[in-house]
């Protein structure tokens, strides 16, 4: 095993990072102010990694992972986890996996017992494999009969012409119907294993035991085959897009969005702090909240108008760049065209006049808030270690509040004029039929 000799003190502990003979990279953080402990197992695949004709592969094959091994046959862990009085959950996203379990810390163990296990020992048994298919289909179906979902697919699959962003997470429903169980073990057997995989423990526990257990527990499974790169760059939006979807949904809703960078581009937190002037500041991550002030921008401009019932901006941390979106549910009696100018009328005063010092510091100030809110727990600085090791590394985890304290006025009304303009849109009405 190969210790990281930067170990760092980052949230009030030590960040202790190193790496097996396999390759798998441990991220180790000891936290003594209570007896609980948290571990992550996070895969560098999501639907970043699809291509079309197996859309959704990665969701699926995460929910295959919680049908057993031969050690822990379908419903035995999760009885297991509620003698221990523990909690356990799985995710895929655009540019991950993971699968985590929350133990009083003297039980942590039996975490790294079932993931090793089926990191290596998956069955993906034929029935229940078919079994499952019919209860993702059934998932997405259940998201089609919402018409806001509809129009986010419609004008994500419209922003993105080559690169895999372009899919959802869950799949195109002909591939979810097409892709059967070989092809499945083949991505498990390809994409879910050491040399892919970050484990992330946070808790009271000692750190050098705590390494050589995962070492003892995951040490011995093979490193696995070398990844397929990932080469997709999206060509340069030219051209604005629109996106015009009919349906029985008699509630109007209406979005916007931008190519927008990466989460290591010097504009990510330019744009995070704008993001936050805009419509509040939210939580990175799955497990922040968001601010609920109705001071914002975009609230003062649509919803105090009464032009909207609620508005709201997106901007989140990817591998690749992504999108900076506005979505709003229109008032009764107002046109799409009404929301969409009042937006383009916040988007130029951003452009035209610099932000004033105090909403600036405001917005800075907010915003680190949702980042110590939603890095509370110790299932939360795990989850912030492991997702910032997905889509950049420690260094940008470690320099996230040094970096978003440093944004300027000038840095905000920059990058509103540099990504932001009518030929580089995608907008989307829905119309009630």
């Amino acid at each position: 095993m190969e210790a990281d000799s930067t170990a760092r003190a980052q949230n009030g502990g030590r960040v202790d990072k190193r790496s097996l003979d396999n390759g798998m990279q441990l991220i180790l953080k000891e936290s003594h102010l209570a007896p609980v402990a948290s571990f992550w197992i996070f895969y560098r695949v999501g639907s970043r990694n699809e291509t079309p004709g197996t859309t959704g592969i990665s969701h699926w094959v995460e929910h295959m992972l919680f049908k057993g091994t031969e050690r822990y046959p379908q419903g035995a862990f999760d009885k297991a986890v509620a003698r221990a009085g523990g909690a356990f959950n799985g995710m895929t996203w655009q540019d991950w996996t993971t699968y985590f379990e929350t133990f009083p810390a003297e039980r942590i163990e039996l975490a790294l017992d079932v993931e090793s296990d089926r990191m290596a020992n998956a069955i993906f048994d034929v029935d229940e494999t078919e079994s499952e298919r019919t209860v993702i289909i059934s998932e997405r179906e259940g998201s089609e009969n919402s018409y806001r979902w509809l129009l986010n697919t419609e004008m994500q699959a419209a922003a993105f012409q080559t690169h895999p962003y372009r899919h959802p997470v869950i799949g195109w429903k002909h591939d979810l119907l097409t892709m059967g169980r070989d092809e499945l073990y083949e991505h498990y057997r390809t994409y879910y294993t050491p040399k892919n995989a970050v484990a992330v423990a946070v808790g009271d526990f000692d750190g050098e035991r705590m390494a050589a257990r995962i070492d003892q527990f995951f040490g011995g499974i093979a490193s696995g085959p070398i990844m397929p790169e990932m080469h997709m760059q999206e060509p340069e939006q030219r051209a604005e897009r629109r996106i015009v979807l009919r349906g029985a949904d008699q509630t109007s809703y209406f979005g916007l969005a931008f190519h927008a960078p990466a989460a290591q581009h010097a504009d990510f937190f330019p744009l995070t702090v704008l993001d936050s002037i805009l419509s509040g500041a939210k939580g990175m991550g799955l497990f922040g909240g968001s601010s609920s002030n109705r001071s914002n921008r975009l609230y003062r401009a649509l919803v105090d108008k009464e032009l909207a019932v609620g508005v709201t901006s997106s901007f989140m941390p990817t591998i690749d760049p992504y999108l900076f979106g506005f979505h709003a549910t229109l008032a009764q009696g107002i046109t799409h065209q009404q929301v969409e100018d009042a937006i383009w009328a916040e988007i130029e005063r951003v452009q035209e006049e610099p932000v004033a010092a105090e909403e600036l510091e405001k917005a800075i100030k907010q915003t680190k808030a949702q980042f110590a809110y939603s890095s509370e727990s110790v299932t939360n600085q795990a989850y912030w270690l492991g997702f910032s090791e997905m889509i950049a590394d420690s260094d940008w985890f470690d320099a996230w509040l040094i970096n978003l304290e440093a944004v300027t006025a000038e840095e905000v009304q920059r990058v509103a004029q540099t990504w932001f303009s009518r030929d580089k849109q995608t907008a989307g009405w829905y119309l009630p039929e």
